[in-house]
């Protein structure tokens, strides 16, 4: 089994979650190229050590430009937050490494395009890390659309709910800063519920939405004890909700916040066909409901399927029917066909031009909210 060296910039949540990966996916899954853990790179030298030591990495890196370099590096991860991941891609690029990004590609839309053309130009694998693609419900819930069970696809219905930032004294960490996260809960969270939304009904033509900061104010991070309370503006959205329609004639709802209480990840999409319905819920990632309108009168109604046999995706790899997996296998996945489209030579899905068609929407969605109506997403960077 040939390996590929893993150089990984990143290490804190996104950090842990593709570590685990790396280590998990050749015990579970016969990938060639196996992914060969090289280094792992943070500015904290401290922090970037011992996450090397607890996560796995046999050495490290304080500068990216470093790793991108490395003659053991043949594959780079990013992690880091939006407003770094074009210049450390673009170099990695350049280096000639293939790259997978953690989404959203980009925190604007020029820069996602910048990003895709220089992807095109090298003519490595690129990936984006859109992780829910990988649940095996939702891998079912596309099987069977594709195979038209659900009959003409007429509604999407997607709520992503968080409730992590309610509390009005939680610091103003870089995710409620535009300049460094690009957008709120619409880019951290919606953009996984686009992706979905393109994965498993189609292009979105139009949108028109509203966005929402509740909490205006918040104090800067340690500012608190010796210093003093010292206060900084959120710019960004704490909610966000659109309407859109589909290139293939569906409409579409989306709602992403981080105001919801108790509602601690819940990334749920319905959709509606002609002949039946799917809905799925990442909180039950195991279970997806599918109902069929030709089914029998007397035993009409919704039914839940534990997604865990051998036959359904990804399934077979783990573990007996009715033992479930969970959140961090959605990485194990993503990376496993990571491999595969390495080994094969073209970029796995979603790619930096599904990246770039999700920003597109983003962008659309917040152009809508300045101009007060339905806007186009402007995809001709592809």
């Amino acid at each position: 089994m040939a390996g590929i060296g893993v150089g990984l910039v990143g290490y804190k949540f996104m950090g842990r979650a593709h570590s685990n990966a790396y280590r998990q996916l050749p015990r579970f899954f016969d990938v060639d190229p196996a992914p060969r853990m090289a280094a792992i790179c943070g500015r904290d030298e401290s922090g970037v050590r011992e996450a090397a030591d607890s996560l796995g990495w046999p050495s490290y890196e304080t500068d990216y430009r470093r790793l991108v370099e490395r003659d053991d590096v043949g594959l780079v991860d990013v992690v880091t937050p939006g407003y770094t991941h074009r210049e450390i891609v673009l170099a990695a690029l350049e280096a000639g490494k293939h790259v997978i990004c953690e989404k959203p590609l980009a925190n604007t839309l020029a820069e996602a395009g910048e990003m895709l053309d220089a992807a095109r130009a090298a003519g490595t694998i690129n990936a984006v890390c859109f992780n829910y693609r990988r649940a095996p419900a939702v891998q079912l819930a596309k099987k069977l659309i594709d195979e038209g069970r659900l009959g003409t696809i007429r509604h999407w219905r997607a709520t992503y709910l968080q409730d992590f930032i309610m509390d009005p004294e939680f610091p103003l960490i870089w995710r409620l800063r535009k300049e460094l996260a690009g957008s709120g809960a619409l880019g951290d969270i919606g953009a996984h519920s686009v992706d979905l939304a393109h994965f498993l009904v189609g292009g979105i033509s139009e949108v028109t939405g509203m966005t929402q900061t509740f909490v205006k104010e918040r104090p800067l991070e340690g500012s608190d004890g010796e210093t003093g309370r010292v206060t900084g503006w959120v710019t960004v959205d704490d909610a966000a909700a659109f309407l859109a329609r589909f290139e293939n004639g569906a409409v579409g709802t989306f709602e992403a916040t981080r105001f919801a209480a108790g509602r601690r990840n819940k990334n749920a999409f319905e959709i509606n066909g002609s002949k039946g319905s799917v809905a799925f819920d990442l909180e039950r990632m195991n279970e997806l409901e599918v109902f069929f309108v030709d089914d029998d009168a007397d035993v009409q109604g919704f039914r839940t399927v534990n997604v865990t046999e051998p036959g359904h995706p990804y399934a077979g790899a783990w573990w007996p029917p009715g033992h479930i997996i969970g959140y961090e296998h959605t990485f194990v996945h993503t990376m496993k066909d990571l491999m595969d489209g390495i080994r094969a030579g073209e970029s796995p899905a979603p790619t930096f031009e599904d990246a770039y068609r999700c920003q597109a929407v983003l962008d659309a969605v917040e152009r809508s909210v300045e101009v007060g109506g339905w806007t186009k997403p402007e995809l001709g960077g592809i």
